[in-house]
């Protein structure tokens, strides 16, 4: 039997338990039935952040932003292929530092935009600045 791996649920934040030779047959969330992938970056709020960051079993690539930021908005097209080159092996996800000011506050970000890799729960690396679609892919790549 192959290792099963959590992964959480961007629609319904469920806790799902996939096979780790299924991952990349397009699984489907047991609760919702949505998919548990789409190729694009979900968005992450203090009210999902700590489920998706400490229950899934893949890492989860944040993206901190703000609507003004212009860096954030020329990066956000790389973020998005960089999602779909990477997933299911990683989350891409996105929080809004303008309306999630707790979440920006509590990891300390002090630029945007931000990278942070979270991996069982504990953030294991961090890059400010803008990066492209093949540099973001690397970074992740290096740390995971």
């Amino acid at each position: 039997m192959s290792e099963a791996l959590h992964v959480v649920c961007p629609q319904c934040n469920a806790v799902n338990r996939i096979p780790a030779s299924r991952m990349g047959e397009n699984p489907k969330c047991g609760k919702c039935h949505q998919p548990l992938f789409n190729g694009h970056p979900m968005e992450l709020n203090s009210g999902n952040f700590q489920a998706h960051t400490s229950r899934s079993d893949i890492p989860v690539v944040v993206d901190f932003w703000a609507p003004w930021c212009g860096p954030c908005k020329m990066m956000a097209p790389a973020f998005e292929q960089a999602a779909g080159q990477m997933e299911p092996n990683v989350r891409y996800a996105k929080v809004n530092t303008e309306a999630e000011q707790q979440l920006g506050a509590q990891f300390g970000i002090r630029s945007i935009p931000t990278l942070a890799i979270f991996k069982n729960g504990r953030e294991i690396a961090r890059q400010p600045g803008a990066m492209g679609a093949g540099d973001i892919v690397r970074w992740v790549q290096s740390h995971i």
